[in-house]
Order: structure tokens, then sequence, then C-alpha cells
């Protein structure tokens, strides 16, 4: 690559970067300004959790475990060659530490494409591979959600168009007409297309089709399962469906802002759903706090431990 392109491609890494700790900064200070409006609600919601069923919430610790175990077997799916499956394990709950570090999944990304790229695959195949893995992992969260909608009528309400709405998707649109739509969809059709060719090539191998989508739907379903476990230790009166529900769509919804493992974002949707569907404000601050508990503070840190092992045995 010749000097120039090199300081282009750096120029595109800087803006990418300005932009992603733009929007996390503005998110985080969102988040920061909900909590402490709702300060009371928070803080009982927490004492709420404190005196919460040990026993549901035991159940949902251990469907938390089963999520890496889950992950692990999607990944294996996204690719033919076999991987070591403790060593896969141990990377899975890695990347899920270091999603929560970095935006837009860059972190969980990066971990399982070093570790890829250990195994022996190439740069480009590996990168493919985490793609593959990815879009199942939405395909099914979409299937999901169309299949429990009518299950739960009335759950899932389109937002009332305000003139704050209106006036927040009409910036969106206006920054997204300043962008250079051609090149940059021409790249996004080319990275799809590569992916769905991998997909088709996979489902040569059924073996790696059923550890793709199974890896991928049980991911999802013990997701939900940990917030169904919550909501239970802590006696909030919703259906198990309607719950699983609202953790599908807020999920996806918070994909779309680029926040360290939906950190403020998810937290948001997930309050403001199990909200608007009945639950008092205490009980859906206790269930959301009891879902971070258990996905993210309890693991995180020997989810870093591990992620060092990794580096120092080379495995990443």
């Amino acid at each position: 690559m010749t000097p120039q392109g090199t300081e282009l491609a750096a120029s595109s890494v800087r803006r990418r970067a300005y932009w992603h700790a733009g929007v996390l900064l503005a998110v985080l200070l969102g988040g920061l300004y909900v909590a402490r409006r709702h300060w009371p609600a928070v803080e009982s919601g927490a004492g709420r959790l404190a005196d919460a069923d040990q026993g549901w919430l035991l159940l949902g610790a251990t469907a938390a475990l089963g999520t890496w175990a889950a992950s692990a077997l999607a990944q294996q799916g996204a690719v033919v060659r076999r991987l070591p499956g403790p060593r896969l394990v141990a990377a899975q709950f890695a990347a899920s530490a270091a999603g929560h570090l970095l935006p837009a999944g860059l972190g969980a990304g990066a971990v399982n494409l070093r570790f890829l790229m250990r195994c022996g695959l190439p740069a480009g195949r590996s990168a493919s591979a985490v793609a593959v893995k990815a879009t199942a992992g939405a395909a099914v969260r979409l299937a999901l959600i169309a299949l429990l909608a009518p299950a739960c009528p009335g759950v899932l309400r389109l937002p009332q168009r305000t003139p704050a709405a209106l006036a927040v998707a009409l910036t969106a649109l206006a920054l997204l007409g300043t962008l250079p739509l051609t090149p940059w969809w021409a790249r996004c059709r080319q990275a799809l297309s590569a992916v769905l060719a991998d997909i088709r090539a996979l489902h040569d191998r059924p073996a790696r089709a059923a550890a793709l989508w199974g890896g991928s739907l049980a991911f999802a379903v013990l997701h939900s399962l940990v917030l169904i476990s919550v909501t239970r230790a802590v006696a909030l009166p919703l259906p198990p469906l309607q719950v699983a529900l609202l953790y599908l769509a807020a999920s996806g919804a918070a994909a779309l802002l680029p926040t360290p493992g939906g950190l403020g974002s998810l937290d948001a949707a997930l309050a403001l759903g199990l909200t608007v569907s009945g639950a008092p404000g205490a009980a859906a601050a206790s269930a959301v706090l009891g879902y971070r508990l258990l996905t993210v503070w309890l693991p995180l840190l020997p989810g870093l431990l591990v992620l060092g092992v990794l580096v120092r045995r080379k495995a990443l």
C-alpha cells in the first residue's frame, strides 16, 4: 500500500473511532440522565433484588453459563474446520467480556477473529465466519420475534410520533444523506454476498448447519431464560413468553446503538418494555439489574482473566 493509501486508511479509522466514541458518549450520558431522574425506582429495584428468590436466580445463572456454550456451538457451525472445543468455549467467555468494553461488538468480534486465525484459518475466512455467526444470530432473533408476536398481541407497539421523535428521525435521515452511499452500498452488497455464499456452503455439511442454527437458537433462548428467571425471582407479574418477546425486541433495538454490550441502550429498552407492559417501576428496575448482574457484572472479571490467559498462551 502506498503512503497516501495508508494515510487515507488511518484517517478513515480515526473518523469511525470518533463517530463511535461520540455516539457512545451520548448514549451513556442519556443513560445517566435517565438513571438520575428515576433514581428512587433504581434504588428500590436494587433492594428488591437483594430479597429475590435464590432458586430462580440460580436457574438464571445456570442459563447464563449455557450462553457461552451455545455461542461456541454457533461459531463452530460457521467454520468447516473442526475447532478445539475447550479453547473455543473459553474464547467465547473471553469475547463476551471484551464485548462489554468496546462498542458495536468490536471487542467480541476481535477476540473471535484472532482465535480463528490462531486456529489456522486465513484472515478473510475468519472474518467471514464471524459475520456468518452474527447473521445467523440476527436471523434467529427475528424469526423468534415473528413467532412470539402473534402469541402476545399488543406487546410490540410502535411509539407515538411526537415532534421530538420526528425531529430525531429527520436529523438521522439528513445525516444519512450526507454519506457517500454509492461506495458504501456497494461494499455492503459485496460483504453480504460473501456471507450468504458461506452460509450456502455450510449447508452442504448438515452437521455444521445444525450447529450454526442450533447454537444461535440456544443462545437467544438462554438469554431470554435468564431474564424470565430474574422476573420470577423478583415476582414480576408478566407471562414468560411476553418477557421473552420483550427481551428479543429490546436486544434487537439495542443492537442499533454502538454501545459496549448494549450498556445503557439495552437497559433502557428493557426497562421501558417491562414498564409499558404493566410491571411496576421498581420491579422492572430490579429485573434489569438482575439480568445485567448475571450476564455482565459477575462474569466480567473472570472473563477478562480468561482473556489474559488465552493471550499469554498464544491462543489469541
